[in-house]
């Protein structure tokens, strides 16, 4: 259905004085749209969140434009792409949302109830790991407060940190090579990872018996990019890397080739180690103990809906890591 906004044609200028916007309740549902897309990194990317089709997002975009006067992005055959203007929406619009769940969180404590989103970022491929209490914190807040949506997002550090920063996520559980000082951290559990090699690599056979600490300085290794490890140096010689990988599902099928070493987590490589597709070398001598934390923005407010999943993650806001 066409409204006013979608059929009023082309953006009218940028007056000089313009009044401040008065917020409604379509502009809130527009601004939601947007935040969106943005995050989802397009349009069509936008679809599967916001379960509508393509044309009622361009749609609502548009609208949002005229509304405030200003164009927000570009799409088209190179993509999408925020304006000057669209960039400083979306962060306003991140602060926007952020206020309605403060409002909405001290109401919902005062009224002895929770309820809202929880945006928390996570690093893939961890569900495996047996000393991760997040798949029974998710359970017990869900068990405890029903009417809490729960918004799980994996990804790599960089891009959950980032989330964190720009307040799109609230926390985020990472592994933590060295700390930042944007954000505050609380120790959660220790991740255990082992060097490996594969059926077909020249060591797959070699008892560790023959083996001492420094077998991998004589081998091409995976680089694990993001896995920042300063230990890894007591093992590693890094003029012999033969490969890069940015996350552990990678580094598995590089190492798979039979082709190079490299570091894996224990809980992760355990399914192909029983297979016979991997090997650990050396486990008593050569390993790396990884600490992971809860991230939270520095200094930012700590809402009951924070509170309750870090009580259920068993972590205490008080104390930081």
């Amino acid at each position: 259905m066409e409204t006013p906004l979608s059929t009023s044609g082309n953006l009218p200028p940028k007056p000089g004085g313009r009044a401040p916007l008065a917020l409604s309740g379509l502009d809130f549902k527009l601004l939601r749209v947007f935040k969106a897309v943005v995050e989802a990194g397009g349009f069509s990317a936008a679809q599967n969140e916001l379960n509508v089709g393509l044309a009622a997002i361009s749609k609502q975009i548009s609208d949002l434009e005229i509304r405030i006067g200003m164009r927000l992005c570009t799409r088209g055959r190179e993509g999408f792409c925020l304006t000057e203007e669209g960039k400083q929406v979306y962060q306003a619009s991140i602060d926007l949302f952020a206020s309605v769940d403060s409002f909405r969180d001290k109401l919902s404590s005062a009224q002895n109830e929770l309820i809202g989103d929880l945006s928390i970022g996570v690093i893939d491929n961890t569900v495996s790991d047996v000393n991760s209490p997040l798949v029974a914190a998710l359970r017990t807040l869900n068990e405890s407060a029903p009417k809490v949506r729960l918004r799980l997002h994996a990804a790599q550090l960089d891009e959950v940190e980032r989330g964190v920063v720009e307040g799109r996520l609230i926390m985020g559980v990472v592994p933590v090579y060295q700390k930042r000082e944007e954000f505050d951290y609380f120790a959660l559990y220790e991740e255990r990872s082992q060097a490996y090699c594969a059926a077909g690599h020249v060591l797959f056979a070699v008892p560790d018996s023959e083996m001492d600490a420094n077998v991998l300085r004589q081998h091409q290794v995976v680089n694990h990019r993001y896995a920042v490890h300063g230990a890894k140096a007591n093992f590693v010689d890094y003029d012999n890397v033969g490969a890069s990988a940015s996350q552990v599902e990678a580094v598995a099928m590089l190492i798979l080739t039979g082709r190079f070493v490299g570091f894996l987590p224990q809980h992760y490589a355990e399914p192909l180690v029983r297979e016979g597709k991997l090997r650990a070398l050396r486990p008593d001598l050569i390993n790396l103990s990884t600490p992971f934390n809860v991230i939270l923005r520095h200094n930012s407010p700590r809402s009951p809906l924070v509170k309750a999943f870090a009580e259920a993650l068993g972590v205490d806001l008080k104390v930081m890591a």
